[in-house]
C-alpha cells in the first residue's frame, strides 16, 4: 500500500503546538500577548492564515519565543518562511539572545522634545560628512547614563534626516538593557534586517560573517538610515554596519563604544536647568512651572536634570491636576528615598539604574557601592585606591570601567563624579548590602585624606603647631607626592570639599582623631585663601570631636586655630576666651611651643584692641617660652608679633631690631611665610622713618613672597603699605592701583579690618590729591566699620582723615574730628597723638 504523504505543517497548527507546549488555553495565550481570544481562535483555526507583523510579535512574547526561532516564527506568521523550518531551529535551542525585530519605520518622534540643541546640532550635521566621505558610511554613537536621552534625541534626529535617505529608515532594538531580554545577537540582528530589507528567508545564509555580507550586498549602493537602540558594545553593532557611503547609522549606548572606528561621539549630559525646567513644564502641561525660580527648579534639581526623571514626575502632575508643583516639590526633598517616588506605572528611574549595574562585574559592583557612601563629591585614583584597598593601577581600571558605562563622568582630568541619582542609588545598594563594609571602606578613605592632608601642611604656614598631626593609623598604600608648596597647595585645593566632608564624616562617625587632624592640617591654607567660614566649621566639628574622645592635645590645638580665626574676623571676645583656653590647655600639658603661638595670637588680639601693655607681655611671655623650648621659628614669630607693639607705639627702633632678629630665624628654619610678614613690617618701619627707598625694597619682597604662596591676606598687607609708601614719594598712580588691590583682597577675604585700614589709607591718598569729599567718605566708611568691630586704632586714623578733610570747608567740624582722634590716640599710646595736637595748635584750635 503506497503511504500517504503527510501535509505541511501550517502556521496555524504550528502557533496551535507552541501553545500546547506552554501550557496555555487560547484565552491564557490571548491575555498575554495583549490579544483578543477570537484573535487567537481564527490563527488557529486557519480563518485567518497571516498575521500582521506586530500581531507576531506579541505572539512570541507572550510564547517567550528567542534567537532564530522568534525570527523564523514572525516570519512564518507573515507567509514569509514555512513553518516546519521554525521546529528544525528548535532541537538544540541554541539561541544567541532575545529575538531580534527590525522594522522599515522610525519610532514615533516625541512631540514634546525640548533643548539638546548643540548635541541635536551636532547629530544633524553628520549629514554633510555622509555626503562629502567617498568611502565609508556614516556612523554617530549617541551615549550616555540610563535615563539621560539617547534614544529620544536619536529618534527626533532620525525624523529630521529622513528625508535625506530615499531608500529607507531602519530601526532595530538591540536590547542590552531590556528587562527580561538577553541581547540580541549578531547573526539574529542580520536576519532581521535581511527579512525586513525584504530578502527571503531562504536567501538567508547561516552565521555572522555571512549574513554580514549578505547584509552589506544587499544596501551596497543604497541611501538608507539606520537606528540601533541600546547597544551593548562594539561586537554587537560591527557587523550590521553597511560597507560603502552614502548612508548613515546611529547608534545608542550606555556604553562608550571606544573600539568602534571611525564613528563620531555624542555623549549626552543631564540637561541644564533651563532645558530641565522646560521640559517639566511642557510634560505636566503647567504653565505655572515654566520659571526655574519656584518649584518647578526645585524639582529639576531634585532630579538631578535628569530627563527620565524629570519625564516621571511630570507625569504624575499631568495626572493630578490637583496636586501643586510646591507640593510634589517638598514631598520629592523630604523624601527619605528619592528613586522610590520617581516612577511611573510599572516604570522606576531605579529599574533603569538596575539594568546598568547589573552589565558591571562583582568588582566593579562593590567599587560602585562604596562609591556610594563617600562623604565627598568627586573622587581621584588615589582616594578610590584606599577606598576599595586596592592598589592604584587597579583603581585607575576600575574607575575605566565605571566611566565607560556611563555610571561616573570625569568632569575634570583625573577627578570623577557620581550623578546625585546614581550616588543615591550606590547608596541604597550599600546599605541593603549591610552598613560594615561601606563603614570600613569610608574609613579608609578619610584616613588616606588624613595623612595626605597632614603631608601637604608641611608646605603651607600654618601660625600653629596643630598643622602636619598624623592621625592614629597606617598611611595609605598610594599617595600623590606632594614636593612643594604648590603642589601642596593645589591638592588642598583640588580636595577642599572633599576634605571639608571627611572632617564631618569623621567627627560624627567614630574617627574623632582624624577630625582634628584634617582641621588642624587644613587652617594655614583655608586661612591664606580666605575660606574662613569652611575652617569655621570644621574647627567646631573637629573641637566636639576631640572633646568627645578626651583628647587633651587636639583640643589646644584646634582651639588655638579657631581663636586666631576669630581674630582674624574680628570677634574679639570670643578670640580672647578661646585663646586663653587654649593657653590654659597647652600649660597643663606642659607645650612649650604650644603655649607661645597662642599667647602670640593672644597679643595680636590685644594689638587689634589696642591694649599694648596687655600684647606685649603676651609677646614678651611668648619670646621666653619659645626660646626655653628652642623653637627657632617661635621665637621668630614672636619677636615679629613684639615689634608690632614698639611700631604701633611708636618705638620704630626697637621695632627695627626685633623684625632684623626674626628675619634670619624665619630663613633658618625655611619659613617663607613668616620671612614675609618680618619683611611686611620692616617695610613699615622703613616708611614710618622715612627711609622710603628701603620701605618699597622691603614691601616688593615680601609681596612677592606672599604670591609665590598663594598667601592672599598676606598679599593684601603688603598691597597696603605699598599704597601707603608710594603716596609719600608722590606716586599716586601707584598707590591708588596698590590700595585699590588691598581693598578688593580684603573684601573677598572678608577681613573687615583689613577693609578699614586699607580704606584709610585711600582717604589719606585722596586728600593729598585735592579730593577732599572722597577722602571725607573714605574715612567715614572706615570709621563705621572699626566702631563695629571695636578697633580704637583706625577709629582714630578715621577721625584724623575726616578732621583734616574738613580743614579748609568747615575747621569748626574738623577741630571737633581732630579732638575726638587725638583722645582715642593718647588713650591708646599711639604716636599719631602729635601730629593731631600740631594740627590743632597751628589751627588755633
Amino acid at each position: 500500500m503506497e503511504a500517504v504523504a503527510e501535509p505541511a505543517l501550517s502556521f496555524a497548527g504550528l502557533l496551535r503546538r507552541f501553545r500546547t507546549e506552554a501550557r496555555l488555553t487560547q484565552e491564557e495565550l490571548a491575555e498575554a500577548a495583549g490579544l483578543s481570544p477570537r484573535s487567537v481562535s481564527d490563527l488557529e483555526r486557519g480563518i485567518n492564515r497571516t498575521a500582521r507583523k506586530d500581531t507576531a510579535v506579541l505572539l512570541a512574547d507572550a510564547l517567550s519565543l528567542t534567537g532564530q526561532v522568534r525570527v523564523l516564527f514572525v516570519a512564518a506568521a507573515r507567509g514569509r518562511a514555512p513553518a516546519a523550518e521554525v521546529l528544525a531551529a528548535r532541537p538544540d535551542g541554541a539561541a544567541g539572545g532575545s529575538a531580534a525585530a527590525a522594522t522599515r519605520s522610525l519610532p514615533r518622534d516625541i512631540g514634546s522634545f525640548t533643548g539638546r540643541e548643540p548635541e541635536l546640532a551636532r547629530l544633524l550635521g553628520t549629514l554633510a560628512g555622509v555626503a562629502s566621505d567617498g568611502g565609508a558610511p556614516g556612523i554617530c554613537v549617541v551615549d550616555g547614563m540610563a535615563g539621560i536621552g539617547k534614544t529620544t534625541l536619536a529618534v527626533h534626529a532620525a525624523h529630521r534626516l529622513a528625508g535625506n535617505f530615499p531608500d529607507g529608515q531602519f530601526f532595530l532594538q538591540l536590547h542590552a538593557h531590556t528587562p527580561g531580554q538577553r541581547p540580541v545577537c549578531p547573526a539574529d540582528a542580520l536576519a532581521s534586517l535581511l527579512l525586513t530589507a525584504g530578502v527571503a528567508v531562504q536567501q538567508i545564509p547561516p552565521g555572522v560573517e555571512a549574513r554580514a555580507g549578505r547584509w552589506r550586498a544587499h544596501i551596497a549602493g543604497k541611501k538608507i538610515l539606520l537606528l540601533l537602540d541600546d547597544a551593548a558594545g562594539h561586537e554587537q553593532v560591527r557587523p550590521l554596519l553597511p560597507g560603502t557611503s552614502g548612508s548613515l547609522v546611529l547608534v545608542t549606548s550606555r556604553r562608550r563604544l571606544t573600539a568602534l572606528e571611525d564613528s563620531a561621539v555624542i555623549s549626552l549630559g543631564t540637561l541644564s536647568p533651563a532645558e530641565a525646567v522646560a521640559l517639566l513644564a511642557r510634560l505636566a502641561d503647567r504653565s505655572d512651572l515654566g520659571s526655574g525660580a519656584g518649584p518647578a527648579g526645585e524639582i529639576a534639581r531634585l532630579c538631578g536634570y535628569l530627563p527620565l526623571a524629570i519625564g516621571m514626575l511630570a507625569r504624575q502632575l499631568r495626572h493630578h491636576p490637583a496636586r501643586t508643583g510646591a507640593e510634589l516639590a517638598a514631598g520629592l526633598a523630604a523624601a527619605r528615598d528619592r528613586l522610590a517616588v520617581m516612577r511611573a506605572e510599572n516604570l522606576s528611574v531605579a529599574a533603569a539604574f538596575d539594568l546598568s549595574y547589573a552589565d558591571l562585574s562583582e568588582a566593579q559592583q562593590r567599587l560602585f557601592r562604596r562609591l556610594g557612601s563617600t562623604p565627598g563629591a568627586d573622587i581621584d585614583a588615589y582616594a578610590v585606591a584606599a577606598l576599595d584597598d586596592t592598589s592604584l593601577e587597579s583603581a585607575r581600571g576600575q574607575l575605566d570601567d565605571l566611566y565607560d558605562h556611563h555610571l561616573i563622568t570625569e568632569p575634570a582630568p583625573g577627578r570623577y563624579l557620581l550623578h546625585d541619582l546614581l550616588r543615591e542609588y550606590a547608596r541604597a545598594l550599600a546599605a541593603a548590602d549591610g552598613t560594615a563594609d561601606s563603614h570600613a571602606a569610608a574609613g579608609r578613605m578619610v584616613n588616606y585624606y588624613a595623612h595626605v592632608a597632614a603631608a601637604a601642611s608641611g608646605h603651607i604656614a600654618t601660625w600653629t603647631t596643630a598643622g602636619g598631626r598624623l592621625p592614629p593609623a597606617s598611611p595609605p598604600a598610594s599617595a600623590p607626592r606632594l614636593a612643594t608648596s604648590s603642589e601642596a597647595a593645589a591638592w588642598l585645593e583640588s580636595e577642599r570639599p572633599n576634605l571639608h566632608a571627611a572632617v564631618n564624616y569623621a567627627a560624627t562617625q567614630g574617627m574623632p582623631l582624624h577630625a582634628v587632624a584634617i582641621a588642624a592640617a587644613m587652617g594655614g591654607f583655608l586661612r591664606s585663601r580666605g575660606h574662613w567660614d569652611q575652617a569655621a566649621e570644621q574647627y567646631q566639628a573637629a573641637l566636639i570631636a576631640a572633646r568627645e574622645a578626651g583628647d587633651l592635645p587636639g583640643q589646644a590645638g584646634v582651639l588655638d586655630e579657631l581663636g586666631l580665626l576669630q581674630q582674624l574676623t574680628s570677634d574679639y571676645k570670643a578670640a580672647t576666651a578661646t585663646l586663653a583656653e587654649a593657653i590654659g590647655l597647652f600649660r597643663e600639658l606642659g607645650d612649650l611651643p604650644g603655649q607661645a603661638y597662642a599667647l602670640n595670637h593672644l597679643g595680636l588680639v590685644q594689638v587689634d584692641m589696642a591694649d599694648y601693655p596687655a600684647a606685649a607681655a603676651s609677646h614678651r611671655l611668648a619670646l621666653a617660652l619659645a626660646r626655653d623650648a628652642g623653637d627657632r621659628l617661635a621665637e621668630a614669630v614672636s619677636l615679629i608679633d613684639l615689634g608690632l607693639v614698639h611700631q604701633m607705639t611708636g618705638d620704630y627702633q626697637a621695632a627695627a631690631a626685633s623684625y632684623e632678629r626674626a628675619l634670619p630665624l624665619a630663613r633658618s628654619v625655611g619659613s617663607a611665610f613668616d620671612e614675609a610678614d618680618a619683611l611686611c613690617e620692616l617695610g613699615a618701619v622703613r616708611r614710618l622713618t622715612g627711609d622710603y627707598p628701603a620701605a618699597i625694597a622691603c614691601e616688593h619682597q615680601a609681596l612677592d613672597l606672599f604670591q609665590h604662596l598663594g598667601d592672599r591676606l598676606g598679599q593684601a598687607w603688603a598691597l597696603d603699605e605699598l599704597g601707603l609708601v608710594h603716596q609719600r614719594t608722590g606716586d599716586y598712580p601707584a598707590a591708588t592701583a596698590c590700595l585699590a588691590g588691598a581693598i578688593e583682597l580684603f573684601r573677598d577675604l572678608g577681613d573687615r579690618h583689613g577693609q578699614a585700614k586699607a580704606l584709610n589709607s585711600l582717604g589719606e591718598l585722596s586728600l593729598r590729591t585735592s579730593a577732599p569729599l572722597d577722602a571725607q567718605s573714605q574715612h567715614a566708611e572706615a570709621l563705621a566699620i572699626a566702631r563695629e568691630l571695636g578697633t580704637p586704632a583706625e577709629q582714630a586714623r578715621a577721625l584724623e582723615g575726616i578732621g583734616r578733610s574738613l580743614l579748609h570747608r568747615d575747621p569748626a567740624e574738623a577741630a571737633a574730628y581732630l579732638r575726638q582722634a587725638l583722645e582715642i590716640y593718647r588713650g591708646i599710646g599711639a604716636p599719631g597723638a602729635r601730629l593731631v595736637q600740631d594740627t590743632l595748635d597751628a589751627q588755633g584750635r
